[in-house]
């Protein structure tokens, strides 16, 4: 679809100023885990007011997982969310009624991580072990895709529940054998376990779907067309600031976000730039999709999951209310 940068600009500067006497709407957003560095962009939006002179009262949870995710968005509960995108184009298979407006990772952050030590040297190793995440994660989700691509029956591997928090400790006490995680916190584990740590990346083995991005609920997004377009502008102008500065927007997180460590999170970020980078960020628009991949991603879901409800992959996303002048810096 064709970027409508002089919608988004005429919307950006009604944002500017909430008219005198005007209702700001409250808005939910879900996210797809708890906070990180990731997510600092709405913190420091919020942060600075951006979300307020846009008439925006924007309430942010943390999240469960991408499945959660997309699932409460989809039904209505929560207006606004972020959540791995392949996982919401199975959601929608389902029945989900939600829409992308924006993608923030264009290269999949999923990962696995394991000890070597355990004799694990790759995916055909994982048969017989144990992969610890919380039920609704991406990766679980997506498991069937990941099996079939390196060769293993997806039955193999046994899950077992493990939230956000304890991956790194389930690991390094042999609770479970691998566990899946964001590619974000790679630094953390090199830290924790030096040449020990064993890593795929999904994208590596050429499994690479859009990651996180930002949807909306389809009936939300019908009747309040405006208000989506204004929050997309504050948080597409928040990135591409995070981005030339993070500082700012960490600080803004630790402020309203407790138990986060500093450089951890500036490891995270630099990562998240990598993962932010492609050629449709860097010349068409930060954030933006690029339709020829959304095409596969779409194909990708159809042919390794039973989609209840086949739909029209142009339903599922819109780079329309995307400024075009605002890019992603080339790493």
């Amino acid at each position: 679809m064709t970027l409508r940068r002089s919608f988004v600009l005429s919307a950006a500067l009604a944002a500017t100023f909430l008219p005198f006497g005007a209702q700001a709407a409250d808005v939910n957003m879900v996210l797809n885990w708890v906070p990180t560095a990731d997510h600092s962009p709405y913190y420091y939006a919020k942060q600075q007011g951006w979300y307020d002179e846009a008439g925006i009262n924007l309430t942010i949870e943390a999240g469960r997982g991408s499945g959660a995710a997309a699932q409460r968005v989809g039904a209505g509960i929560s207006q606004i969310g972020v959540a791995d995108m392949a996982t919401v184009l199975l959601a929608k298979g389902q029945g989900a009624n939600a829409v992308a407006i924006m993608t923030v990772y264009a290269n999949s952050p999923q990962g696995f991580y394991w000890l070597k030590s355990n004799g694990i040297e790759g995916p055909k190793d994982f048969p017989g072990r144990s992969i610890g995440n919380p039920p609704a994660d991406a990766s679980r989700v997506m498991w069937p895709l990941f099996a079939k691509t390196v060769g293993i029956d997806a039955d193999s591997v046994k899950f077992v529940n493990v939230s956000p928090q304890a991956k790194l400790t389930s690991l390094k006490s042999g609770a479970i054998d691998i566990t899946s995680d964001f590619y974000n916190e790679h630094d953390l584990k090199v830290r924790e376990f030096g040449d020990d740590l064993g890593f795929v990346a999904w994208r590596d083995i050429g499994v690479n779907p859009y990651g996180n991005s930002v949807i909306v609920n389809g009936d939300f997004l019908a009747g309040n067309k405006e208000l989506v377009a204004k929050f997309a502008s504050v948080t597409q102008r928040a990135f591409a600031a995070c981005v030339k500065d993070v500082e700012p927007c960490l600080s803004a997180l630790m402020e309203q976000v407790s138990g986060l460590e500093h450089d951890n999170q500036v490891d995270q970020w630099n990562r998240i730039t990598e993962l932010m980078t492609d050629d449709t960020t860097t010349t068409v628009a930060l954030g933006a999709f690029n339709p020829e991949r959304m095409d596969a991603d779409y194909k990708m879901v159809e042919t390794y999951f039973n989609l209840e409800k086949p739909f029209d992959i142009k339903a599922a996303y819109t780079n329309e209310f995307l400024d075009e002048s605002i890019k992603m810096t080339k790493r």
